[in-house]
Parts: structure tokens; C-alpha cells; sequence
């Protein structure tokens, strides 16, 4: 867990809320304990988190936020309050978009961090 005084690159962006940076910090370790190529968190409606990673197997394949999503799901969410992906890429995926829009709504904030963890962008769901 992180906290505002944390020196880790990328962690201390200004007027990140607590809760967000933990997601973001959760989805780093994960992909990098991993070794996979996105790391995912996000957070129900009661404040539990999940975090995935991608899965790449022959028959399965599913980004890390779909993942995380399909937990969130399996263990009884009803609702998103948040989502985050780590990754090599500029944005983030309309997939990913649509499963997080699926359990949280269109206005579910989407945090995309870079693999240092620095936040890149934040955009709804919708």
C-alpha cells in the first residue's frame, strides 16, 4: 500500500485520491510478479479490490481489466467505483472499456498508468 509521502516513480501524481493510487499500485505489482503484459485493478462498490493480470492461454485470452473484471464479478460485485490498467500502451482498449462500462456504468472513471506507474490518463468507461 501506498501513501502520499511514497518517493516510488510516478506514485506521488498531485490530486490522485488515496484509493486510485492503491489501485495503480496493485495493478504495478501484479504485472511485474507476473511478468505479464498489463496489470489490472479495480474497485466494487463496497471498496474490495481485484487485480488480474492478462491471460494468454491458446484457448483464453483476456486482457488484464477484463480479468479483473470477471473477478469482480465471480465474487458477487454489483458495481464498479473504479478501474486501473498498467501498460505499455497510449490507451486504453475499447474492450476493456465496455467490460468495466458492463458492471459500473458509462461514468466509471478508467485509469491508464504506465509501467513506472505513472498516471497517463483518466476516461469514463462510457
Amino acid at each position: 500500500m501506498t501513501d502520499s509521502t511514497d518517493s516510488t516513480p510516478g506514485l506521488d501524481t498531485p490530486g490522485l485520491d488515496p484509493e486510485d493510487r492503491k489501485l495503480i499500485t496493485l495493478a504495478r505489482a501484479t504485472r511485474a510478479r507476473n511478468g505479464a503484459a498489463e496489470g489490472a485493478a479495480v474497485r466494487d462498490e463496497t471498496g474490495r479490490t481485484y487485480v488480474a493480470g492478462t491471460v494468454a492461454l491458446e484457448s483464453l485470452r483476456l486482457s488484464a481489466l477484463q480479468t479483473a473484471v470477471a473477478m469482480a464479478v465471480a465474487s458477487g460485485a454489483w458495481s464498479l467505483e473504479a478501474a486501473a490498467v498498467v501498460s505499455g500502451g497510449e490507451s486504453v482498449a475499447d474492450g476493456d472499456r465496455a467490460a468495466v462500462r458492463d458492471l459500473g456504468g458509462p461514468g466509471t472513471p478508467v485509469l491508464l498508468a504506465g509501467p513506472d506507474g505513472t498516471l497517463r490518463s483518466t476516461v469514463t468507461a462510457g
